[in-house]
């Protein structure tokens, strides 16, 4: 009977135990017009909040061609993109009753096309913006921080 209750006891406080961030790739995908840096946001599918494209990491690719993946499918947009990441955030999604906490490193990415037609169209909506702009669009402030970051470098 105690036995019993000691691996309760031990799998009730492992289920509610902090866990590692899970691991996600994404862009700032940007463009350089008549010298203002302009950002392309994306809709979140599931609140429709303003995003930069992000996604799992995925087997055979390097995390900066994953991010650049996530680019085309979720914003329609293929570029240049940078092997270092510029910067992370961290991000929680609601898995079940519990948060699910995500570390995102973001590379930046030259956009050299946009296409009309890519997978995920029909699910989200894509906007270019000034860092400006942006800052007041970007549902975290984590993400217009490093809108910033990246226009100080260009």
């Amino acid at each position: 009977m105690l036995r019993r209750l000691v691996l309760s006891l031990r799998y009730t406080f492992r289920s509610h135990a902090p866990r590692a961030p899970q691991r996600q790739v994404g862009v700032i995908p940007y463009a350089v017009i008549d010298g203002q840096v302009a950002v392309l946001l994306v809709t979140s599918r599931r609140t429709g909040r303003w995003i930069f494209p992000k996604g799992g990491l995925i087997d055979g690719l390097t995390p900066a061609e994953a991010a650049a993946r996530e680019a085309f499918e979720e914003a329609g947009v293929e570029g240049e993109i940078e092997t270092v990441p510029l910067g992370a955030y961290r991000s929680f999604k609601r898995r079940g009753l519990r948060p699910l906490s995500i570390e995102v490193d973001l590379y930046p990415l030259r956009v050299a096309t946009q296409h009309e037609e890519w997978p995920e169209k029909r699910q989200r909506r894509r906007h270019w913006a000034t860092v400006t702009e942006a800052r007041k669009l970007l549902s975290e402030p984590q993400l217009a921080g490093l809108a910033m970051m990246l226009r100080q470098r260009l």
